[in-house]
């Protein structure tokens, strides 16, 4: 008899227990947004120390009221950075970025314009048949709130990366790679991006081809998940990116090749 009070009490507490899981599982709200995200690459190699790059990006998103990834172009930004390659293992990296923010569900729905500074630096572990990498980025975001008043955020990010030729051992035309990374993000507490000190953790799969030495294309899919305040977060996100290495470098060469025969020619 005392055996089968004892369960009960049990059986009641679990239940109990479950139904309390189960509120704070709807209590916590979660919104979930479709994303699209495009990003054109420029890359110059200035020697063999040295190189340069410009980033192009725009973003899209979903809406509460709208499934379409497209309903809104939420963000613009460039980026310029400048790369010093240490040894072959480590590069070196500093960029300075300005974001135009409009209607980002992360900070919410007001411009929020954006200057951004970074330190970043990139191990790689060179394996035959594939590359990992390991990447430490430190950000400064100076960025304004509803307020319009510009606030700093220190951002600390940490990611490894997986590619894999697929076609091929190494990386040239004609291959196709599969790519895969996971990012974790921890920042300062403000404002305009809230009090929680882990940022969200971003997870990159996908596809690259090489159409050239010079010419590469990627396509993820990514996932983040954002815990905040006022209920968390989770994006799904089609990630486009076009890579050009030394596009007016190859441009002029081919112009001057073309005059060179025309010449020749005549």
């Amino acid at each position: 008899m005392y055996f089968q009070t004892a369960q009960f009490i049990s059986i009641k507490k679990i239940s109990l227990l479950a139904a309390l899981f189960i509120m704070n599982l709807s209590a916590a709200q979660t919104e979930t947004y479709g994303q699209f995200w495009n990003e054109l690459q420029f890359n110059r190699t200035i020697n063999n120390k040295w190189s340069a790059e410009l980033n192009i990006n725009s973003s899209y998103s979903s809406t509460e009221s709208s499934s379409n990834i497209f309903e809104n172009n939420i963000q613009r930004s460039f980026r310029g950075w400048g790369h010093y390659y240490l040894t072959p293992r480590w590069k070196l990296s500093s960029f300075v970025a300005y974001y135009n923010n409009k209607d980002v569900p992360e900070i919410g729905q007001f411009k929020s314009p954006e200057w951004r500074f970074a330190l970043q630096g990139i191990y790689y572990f060179h394996k035959t048949g594939y590359t990992l990498s390991t990447r430490t980025r430190v950000e400064l975001r100076h960025i304004r709130n509803e307020d319009y008043d510009y606030e700093n955020v220190i951002r600390y990010r940490q990611q490894i990366k997986y590619i894999k030729p697929i076609n091929s051992k190494v990386l040239r035309e004609g291959v196709v790679y599969a790519l895969a990374s996971d990012e974790l993000f921890f920042k300062s507490n403000t404002k305009v991006t809230g009090i929680s000190f882990f940022d969200r953790n971003r997870l990159n799969i996908g596809v690259g081809y090489l159409f050239t030495d010079n010419i590469q294309l990627e396509l993820t899919y990514v996932n983040e998940y954002l815990p905040r305040d006022n209920g968390n977060q989770i994006t799904n996100a089609a990630s486009l990116t076009l890579i050009f290495n030394n596009l007016l470098k190859n441009i002029n060469k081919k112009l001057h090749q073309k005059n060179e025969i025309i010449t020749h020619d005549e």
